[in-house]
């Protein structure tokens, strides 16, 4: 089975990457956000990062560390025969990138500078998920790098540290940088 997972930081372009890896290989796919933000809705919870934070924490809590990708799996499962492979973003957790090393899997980071990051996502015109300052932006980024609480939480700088590929996108040519990302995949692509 072939398995990416996507890591990095919020605005950085993770669904830049996996939507490349779907149009132009034939992978399928899955943004654990958008499963988090399906969840919210069912919920009737905000949607905001911190709900997505929220429901992530609890659903580790009650199925496991990986719940994440073992959901992508599932899904990847009963559809493989469409697919060349399984890419799955957002990786927030390290047993996450864990259970894709576990899978054969390579995990990829994808960063920016943060201000190019924070005018990325503020862009988007995603109603109050993405209306927030810069300093609560950067503020809610520390409390992602590190677990708060109990093991459940996020912590992206663990899932950094058990990273494969390193991708940098600062600049504002988003075919630049599929280009660049694709060059530094190609050994992955079968």
């Amino acid at each position: 089975m072939n398995i990416i997972g996507i890591g990095g930081t919020d605005g950085s372009g993770k669904d830049t990457v996996g939507q490349l890896l779907a149009e132009k290989h034939g992978y399928l796919f899955l943004t654990v956000t958008d499963l988090l933000r399906e969840e919210a809705k069912k919920r009737n919870l905000p949607m905001e990062r911190q709900s997505y934070r929220q429901i992530s924490a609890e659903w580790r809590r009650y199925h496991g560390m990986a719940v994440l990708i073992d959901y992508a799996l599932q899904k990847f499962k009963s559809l493989k025969e469409k697919y060349q492979g399984l890419v799955v973003a957002s990786l927030r957790h390290p047993a996450e990138a864990d259970r894709i090393h576990r899978l054969g899997g390579e995990v990829v980071w994808v960063d920016a500078d943060p201000r190019v990051r924070y005018d990325r996502i503020t862009s988007r015109n995603r109603g109050t998920e993405d209306h927030i300052t810069y300093e609560e932006f950067v503020a809610e980024e520390q409390a992602q790098m590190q677990h708060s609480g109990d093991q459940a939480t996020l912590n992206l700088s663990s899932v950094r540290a058990k990273t494969d590929i390193f991708l940098t996108n600062n600049g504002n040519d988003i075919e630049k940088f599929k280009d660049a990302a694709e060059k530094a995949l190609s050994g992955l692509l079968k």
